[in-house]
């Protein structure tokens, strides 16, 4: 996938390179699954403690860590499909804090959908040996892209969050991430992000807005729905 070098536009927030790595690499190291017998007898990989499938996926998994009004909303839509309270105390905790303005950075909508380029921050965490990059297919097509955390790596990522307390915030929403996404292919992440109309209708290039304000009426709508069953059960 290219990146079309779109506009950043006047009060977008970006991210460094090196933010970008700490980021990248606490998500990987929070998505890694076991590797296969035979991707463990790879040169190479000898040491790696895990990997994570798909730039598709690492693309869309990273657009709910950027965008915590999309995962909000999203964790919305889950409750309207099975009401647990889990997901509306969580979406009420981004919802009605500054945490949808001050922790937002957009990214592009491209034919894939969500789309930032990462090569430079996963650039970082391979020159330190914290990552190794396989790429399936040929030489003219590549058909995917796996990232094999190396041990190095996850002693990394734990140093980060212990003498990094600020970066504890990924870690939880990692997780929160990853329980939202379930067994989810980086596809099928696509598809679910794509049913946002202001997501899909963004024109290719762009950066895809945000939705603070849809999904904040969307979480009261649902906290009043909770008020009149309470009241009616009184």
């Amino acid at each position: 996938m290219d990146h079309e070098g779109a506009e950043q536009g006047p009060g977008v927030a970006v991210t460094s390179r090196e933010q970008d790595a700490v980021r990248l690499l606490l998500l990987i190291d929070g998505a890694c699954e076991p590797l296969t017998e035979a991707e463990k007898a790879v040169p190479g990989l000898e040491r790696a403690a895990g990997v994570m499938r798909t730039q598709v996926k690492l693309q869309k998994l990273d657009f709910w860590l950027r965008n915590p009004d999309y995962l909000a909303n999203e964790l919305l839509t889950a409750y309207e499909a099975e009401p647990e309270e889990a997901l509306l105390e969580l979406a009420g905790r981004i919802l009605d804090s500054e945490e949808p303005e001050v922790r937002r950075y957009p990214m592009l909508r491209h034919h894939f959908g969500a789309y930032e380029w990462l090569d430079d921050a996963l650039a970082v965490l391979r020159s330190a040996g914290l990552l190794v990059r396989k790429r399936r297919g040929t030489v003219n097509r590549v058909r995917q892209h796996d990232y094999f955390l190396l041990e190095h790596g996850r002693h990394v990522a734990r140093e980060i969050i212990r003498q990094e307390p600020d970066f504890g915030y990924y870690v939880q929403r990692v997780e929160d991430v990853l329980r939202l996404a379930g067994e989810r292919s980086g596809s099928e992440l696509k598809k679910q992000q794509y049913l946002t109309r202001e997501y899909a209708d963004t024109p290719r290039g762009s950066r895809i807005g945000s939705i603070s304000g849809q999904a904040r009426r969307r979480l009261a709508a649902f906290r009043q729905q909770l008020q009149a069953q309470g009241a009616g059960g009184a």
